[in-house]
Parts: C-alpha cells; structure tokens; sequence
C-alpha cells in the first residue's frame, strides 16, 4: 500500500512535468521561425504586431473562460484536449499565406495554450500539495525547458534552411505523441477540490480574496511583457537591427530560456530560503539591469547576454505568482490562477503590439526599453507575493 502511495503521486508529477514541458515546447515552436514568416509574407513591424496579436487574445479570452471549463471537465480532461488543441494548431501556423491566415492561426495556438496553462498549473498545485512542499517552480522549469528545447530546434532548422511548413507540422506530430503518451498519469478530478470540499462543489472567491489576485496579476503582466518581448521581437532584433544570421537571431531567446530553466529548477529552494518578495524585488533588479545594459551596448553579444540576464532575473515570477493565486485560501486553485493568468496574460496582449508600433516610429531598440521599465516596477508591487508566506 505504500508503494502504490508513493507510486502515485511519482506518476502524476512525471504526467503535469510532461504537460509543462509540452506548453513551451508549443509555445517556443515558431520564435525562431518569425522572421522567415515575416519576410515571407511580406511584413513591417507595424503589420507584424498586428499579427503577433493573435496568440495573446487567444489567450486573454480562453482563461476567461478557464476556471469554469475545470470546473465542468477537470483539470486533467482540460490538460489533455487543450494540448492536442495547441500541438495541432501549428501545422496552419506553418501554412499560413496572408496576413489574415497567420492571425486566425495565432488565435488557435494562443486559446488552446491559454486554457492548457490554467488547467495543468491546477494540477501543478494539487500535485504540490500531495507532496507537501514546493515543486511549481521546478514544474515551471520543465516549461522553460521546453521553451529551450523548441528555440534551438527552431534555430537549427532556420540554420540548415529547412521549409517553416515542414518544420511546424513536424513539430505538431511530435508533440501529439508526446500529450497522448506522456499525460496518462494525471490526477482524475477528485484532485480539483479545495480541501475540505467535494470535487464537484464550486464555490466563488471571496471578496477579501480579490485583491490580493489582482496585484499578482499586475505582477505578471509587468513580467509578461517582457516574456512576450523576448519570444517576438528578439529574433527581428538580432536579424534586422543588428545584422546577425537567420540561425544565431534564434540564439537571443534562447538565451533566455537557458537561464530561466536554470533559475527555475533551483527556485523552490531559493523561495524557501529568502522568501517570494525579496526573491522577486532582486530577480526584477537584475532583469531590468541586463535588458538595459545589453540594449544599451548595440552589439549582438551584448543583446544575448542582456535576453540572458532578463530571463535569470524573471524567472521566478511566474511560479511565485501561481502558486500564491492556487494556494490562496478559500479560492479553488483554478479560480484563482484563471484570474491572475487573466490580468497577467494582458501584457501578451498589448506588450508586443504596443512594442512594434512603438518600433515604427523609434525603432526596435528603444521600444525594447518597455519591459525593462515595467520589470523594474515589479521591485515596488512585490509585497503582494507574501501571500505566497503560509
């Protein structure tokens, strides 16, 4: 009987790891492909943020509608459907001919990620609390992983002139396999439930809970931005603005997965030790300092080194900021996760847009300055991570 304890929970963490890492490796796919995409179909910055709108409205709208959706189906249900969803949606991403077609596709991959990522954090903190102890930021490791793993996949295949098409649509196939094969494990819905409570009773968040959830959301969002920055415009920065290779423009984002995977896996222990808000006023610093510096310098070692330390520095945003929201006391975890993904996930949908407009008029370089003023503002909102402090 112990053994089968043990057993169980080991097979759920290695299922929502698997999930994890399935939403990077979706959501990173393409990074290195935008330029090409871009070029193709004939592009201006202005034209490209209007496209790059797609995938964050996608996303805004589906964790409208996240909570409910684990609510009705469970989380685990949700995981698995969205994944597929989202694996899929890259082959018309790969396929798309005008500037119409390519937000259409964006739309599919930023809804089906969107949902996908409230469900399976909804796992992520049923899972921790089987353990109890922190595991959401090595889980959000296993994202970064993904991420990583996708842009030095995309840069290769950029590098060795491998068709967008060819590239995307494989990139679906495996990734199908990898949702149908690696989240069996996944806890069945009973898991949904606020302890205390049955597995099918919803009950609302508490007034008092409110705004403790929506200055994590703002916390976020200030991340998110620049997140968003980093996966979209870092390669047309590197390749237009700076003069580097179709495969070494995929290198700036790569950088920052690299150092988020790293800052991630050790994060459990460095929140553990120093507590979420100081991890977060520090990580903010460094992240705002970097990004700065490296644009500052014009020079593409520099701009990767400056996509590094942004990544090191934001790191911990994110599984800080949901495992506060999906251990906030009397809100179902995705209630509270859908809410803060909500308000958070709006700086992927108007930081890059805002940030190619802004480019039209003063350049890429300059607008890059956005996420770094926005991350430095995490130092001044970082108190409302002491939720996080139980």
């Amino acid at each position: 009987m112990a053994t089968e304890e043990i057993a169980a929970p080991g097979r759920a963490r290695a299922a929502v790891t698997a999930a994890f890492t399935a939403h990077g490796l979706v959501a990173a796919a393409w990074v290195a492909r935008i330029p090409q995409i871009k070029e193709h179909l004939g592009l201006g910055e202005g034209a490209m943020g209007v496209a790059l709108l797609g995938a964050p409205v996608g996303v805004v709208a589906a964790v409208q509608l996240a909570g409910r959706a684990v609510a009705r189906w469970g989380s685990r249900a949700t995981t698995v459907a969205a994944g597929l969803a989202a694996a899929l949606s890259l082959v018309p991403l790969g396929l798309a001919w005008n500037l119409p077609a390519l937000v259409a596709a964006l739309l599919l991959m930023g809804g089906s990620l969107g949902l996908m990522d409230v469900a399976m954090n909804a796992q992520g903190v049923a899972v921790e609390r089987g353990y109890g102890r922190p595991l959401m930021s090595g889980l959000h490791g296993a994202y970064s992983v993904g991420t990583l793993l996708s842009a030095l996949a995309g840069a290769a295949a950029a590098h060795a002139g491998v068709p967008v098409p060819l590239h995307l649509s494989a990139a679906a196939l495996l990734l199908c396999v990898l949702v149908l094969a690696g989240f069996r494990g996944l806890l069945d819905r009973s898991a949904d439930a606020m302890p205390g409570t049955d597995a099918g009773e919803a009950r609302p968040a508490r007034s008092s809970s409110r705004w403790p959830l929506t200055m994590l959301g703002v916390i976020g969002l200030c991340s998110f931005v620049g997140e968003g920055a980093m996966a979209d415009w870092s390669a047309v920065y590197l390749r237009e603005d700076l003069g580097t290779g179709p495969g070494a423009a995929g290198l700036g984002y790569a950088g920052c997965a690299v150092a988020m995977t790293a800052g991630r896996l050790g994060g459990d222990r460095v929140v553990a030790r120093f507590g979420p808000v100081q991890v977060l006023r520090a990580g903010s610093l460094a992240a705002a300092a970097g990004l700065g510096l490296g644009l500052a310098a014009g020079h593409p070692a520099a701009a990767v080194a400056g996509f590094t330390l942004f990544g090191l520095g934001a790191a911990l945003v994110a599984p800080v900021t949901f495992s506060a929201a999906g251990n906030l006391p009397g809100v179902p975890a995705a209630a509270g996760i859908s809410r803060v993904t909500a308000i958070g996930y709006a700086g992927l949908l108007g930081g890059p847009p805002v940030i190619g407009f802004v480019a039209q008029g003063v350049g890429l370089g300059w607008a890059l300055a956005v996420p770094v003023a926005l991350v430095g503002l995490i130092v001044l909102l970082a108190p409302a991570a002491a939720t996080a402090e139980r």
